[in-house]
């Protein structure tokens, strides 16, 4: 772990996600250099962007320049940039522009991207929900629906743009649906003169017998009487087997729908590919017990893009509190590594449970022998989120915007914006804020 060159020990990071930010947070005062390359210019805190899909919340709320999270930090470098490739014997990353970024550590943690299951050519019809591009492209198409719906004259037609179909029963799914939902039956039920928003369809598909399948069987019954309380259609045990602009084809029956969003599958970056390593069949690279890469104790891997097995032989579950803890690891590891210690133990992820919400004061959490549905799940998940956001200002914004919504149902971020030059039935709906 030494630097022969007589600089400061350079440590490059992939990727400003949950782990990513963790691990230069816990550099802080190591006597290194950081310099973090990510493709976009702020972290994004992916819990919530459902609810940027959903109208309720603005984009600027639940994402933060990295440059300001680190404005103070002369350690820190950052770089907007796109990675192409990975030389792990010059040890060098290159990036989009030609150039390279030398490193004596590297971290990836870059994340993963939709999985469409052999079926990539779903994707123009069933967007899913990773990016804050992403939440912007939703919430246009959904707003946009029912502006079409109101402009046309064709019951078919109206029908079919007031019907609203999400692919996968896990917690973005349930998350989707319930906030759909309420968005047509509560916040638009009166906006509108020639549609009726309330007689909007909400169907939520799960190939699988229930709803979030982490959960135990209670909670995830629990969940499904929930959203069929808000409207929500719930079909259960059957696969979509096509995807196209007129709807969905499920267990052999056509339902037609303009607005099809995707929340199935996830497939890794493609780390992997850039370091040569094996990895799973979602693409994740299968790295030691202590995140590192076969053969590379200098690159470590972690995150969505890390296959990490956990003594029972299950992996590590792709969510934020995993990629925080694997973060933390790392970190503290390179520090000890600097100092000439030995390795810590091998990483041992802590599950600190599973929170869910389906819709206003419904949600379920499971967090050991604790089992929890409905206001009192609810308000937990709330707290728990706005604990986790950066910021005074961010926390006590994302909270009023809830408290407001809760208490009169209605949500501000609802603009549709076009490209100038493109015509009202063509366009892509673009960035959206209140």
């Amino acid at each position: 772990m030494k630097n022969t060159s007589g600089k400061r020990h350079q440590v490059v990071v992939v990727g400003a996600g949950f782990g990513g930010l963790d691990i230069v947070n816990g550099l802080e005062g190591a006597g290194v250099d950081i310099t973090i390359i990510d493709r976009r210019n702020y972290h994004l805190f992916q819990p919530l962007l459902y609810q940027v899909a959903g109208a309720s919340l603005a984009t600027s709320e639940i994402a933060w320049p990295i440059r300001h999270l680190f404005r103070n930090r002369q350690d820190v470098h950052t770089l907007m940039a796109e990675v192409q490739g990975v030389d792990t014997k010059a040890r060098q990353v290159f990036i989009e522009n030609g150039s390279s970024v030398g490193y004596d550590t590297l971290v990836l943690a870059t994340g993963a991207t939709h999985a469409y299951f052999g079926h990539d050519e779903w994707e123009p019809y069933a967007p899913g929900l990773k990016t804050l591009e992403d939440a912007a492209t939703i919430r246009g198409k959904i707003l946009s629906a029912f502006e079409e719906a109101e402009c046309s004259n064709d019951p078919v037609a109206r029908t079919a743009l007031q019907t609203f179909v999400i692919i996968g029963g896990g917690p973005t799914g349930v998350e989707l649906a319930g906030t759909i939902a309420e968005l047509a039956k509560d916040t638009l039920a009166h906006d509108f003169r020639s549609i009726d928003p309330r007689a909007t369809r909400v169907v939520l598909i799960e190939a699988g017998p229930r709803l979030l399948a982490v959960f135990p069987e209670k909670l995830s019954e629990y969940t499904r009487r929930a959203l069929e309380k808000l409207g929500v259609e719930v079909a259960l045990g059957a696969p979509v087997t096509e995807c196209s602009s007129e709807g969905v084809v499920v267990a052999g029956k056509q339902l037609m729908a303009k607005t099809i969003l995707w929340a199935a599958g996830v497939q890794a970056s493609p780390a992997a590919r850039w370091l040569s390593a094996e990895s799973d069949r979602a693409g994740r690279v299968i790295v030691e017990p202590d995140l590192t890469v076969p053969g590379h104790p200098e690159i470590f891997v972690i995150g969505d893009t890390a296959a990490s097995k956990m003594p029972d032989g299950t992996f590590v579950p792709g969510i934020a509190p995993a990629a925080k803890q694997q973060g933390q690891y790392v970190a503290n590891l390179i520090k000890r590594r600097l100092k000439g210690k030995s390795s810590e133990e091998p990483f041992r992820y802590k599950h600190q449970g599973n929170l869910a919400t389906i819709g206003r004061s419904l949600a379920v959490i499971h967090m050991g022998r604790v089992k929890l549905c409905g206001a009192i799940a609810w308000w937990i998940w709330k707290l728990a989120h706005i604990y986790f956001l950066i910021g005074v200002k961010n926390r006590m914004s994302v909270a009023l915007s809830w408290v407001w919504n809760h208490s009169v149902g209605y949500r501000g971020s609802r603009l549709i914006m076009r490209p100038k030059n493109q015509s009202q039935q063509a366009s892509e709906p673009i960035e959206l804020n209140k």
